[in-house]
């Protein structure tokens, strides 16, 4: 079956933004305060529209022309995004977001470029089989190493792991970190495995890096307590995140 495809006079029934006010290309973040921020970029930039945790603007970067929009949390709602984005005609879709380190040497502030995801979300297994990977576009990839590099942070590329669950628990059974960790995953979030298979599925691009704000296996206690994404040496990486984003994204 071919991938579905808006007419221009068409509107996304949840991103409620109209087909034709959207640049083929399409910065994407979870957070909608994240969206508003990155929006300061762009030139001629106005908000096309913000329906529960979708917020999606438009303008131009370095000339040309730029959705950003926001996903959320989780890969269920952020797949959302995703797919209408694509029937909408997007091309091109990077995500700029946050993760966790899962080796010892990436820590808060460090930018990492994924070159894949384990499917360890719920969405994507019910889109296509689990042998099916979820892949970055690779030129897509080591354009943003480059643009990253360039912000003077410590910057690692590698396979990520995609999960459900933010906080751990002791009673239900979640996705096996140190496994993960031993199998060389670089960091851990929770939306890029749908984000790399609904773009194969529509014949996309698509990529993703993350600024680093924690690093889950680097102490014994995984309890999370104290963690805190909103301290200055995060916000570095995330700017640096976004301004490599959009280099990419108009290259």
């Amino acid at each position: 079956m071919p991938p579905v495809r808006l007419p221009d006079d068409a509107e996304l029934p949840l991103l409620r933004a109209r087909v034709s006010d959207l640049p083929k290309r399409a910065l994407v973040v979870g957070d909608p305060a994240r969206a508003a921020r990155a929006s300061e970029r762009l030139d001629d930039v106005r908000q096309l529209s913000g329906n529960r945790e979708y917020h999606v603007f438009a303008g131009t970067y370095r000339g040309v022309p730029v959705t950003i929009a926001s996903h959320g949390v989780g890969a269920a709602g952020a797949a959302v995004c995703f797919e209408e984005l694509c029937r909408a005609g997007v091309t091109r879709l990077i995500r700029s977001g946050t993760a966790g380190g899962m080796q010892p040497d990436i820590l808060d502030g460090a930018v990492v470029v994924a070159t894949g995801a384990i499917r360890a979300d719920g969405v994507s297994h019910q889109l296509v089989p689990t042998e099916f990977p979820a892949l970055a576009t690779p030129r897509l990839t080591l354009a943003l190493e480059d643009a990253a590099a360039r912000s003077g942070l410590t910057v690692r590329s590698g396979v990520v792991v995609t999960g459900d669950m933010f906080y751990p628990s002791d009673v239900i059974v979640g996705v096996d970190l140190p496994l993960w960790q031993r199998a060389g995953a670089v960091a851990v979030e929770m939306e890029a495995a749908a984000l790399f298979v609904i773009a194969a599925l529509h014949g996309a691009e698509a990529a993703a890096l993350f600024a680093i704000d924690g690093n889950p296996l680097a102490k014994k206690d995984e309890s999370m307590d104290g963690y805190d994404p909103y301290r200055e040496i995060v916000t570095r990486a995330v700017d640096a995140a976004l301004d490599a984003a959009l280099e990419v994204l108009v290259s």
